[in-house]
């Protein structure tokens, strides 16, 4: 009988050890994980920069562009006006001639 509770108790004690070694594995794989999040949640933070950086700078091209196509249609503007008050002058100058 007593033979018998030896070898209960060493059983015991070999699936305790087991436990306390699975117990750290799952603890040391929980310790993996949270630095892997930690990771990823700074690679996301950085790439939502990166995101916003190139927006603005979108926006800021988007503006150049449109006063740099303001600029063509105001020379445009200028110069057909010039012909039209030319014309005008020209037909000025026929009346009073």
């Amino acid at each position: 009988m007593a033979n018998q509770a030896e070898d209960t108790l060493r059983m015991l004690e070999t699936r305790v050890r087991q436990l306390i070694l699975h117990d750290k594995a799952l603890r040391d794989e929980i310790e993996s994980l949270k630095s892997q999040l930690a990771d990823r949640e700074q690679q996301v933070s950085r790439i939502a920069t990166e995101r916003d950086d190139i927006a603005q700078h979108y926006s800021t091209l988007k503006v150049a562009r449109m006063l740099e196509l303001s600029d063509t249609d105001t020379r445009n503007a200028r110069q057909r006006l010039n012909r039209l008050i030319r014309e005008v002058d020209k037909c000025i100058a026929l009346l009073k001639g």
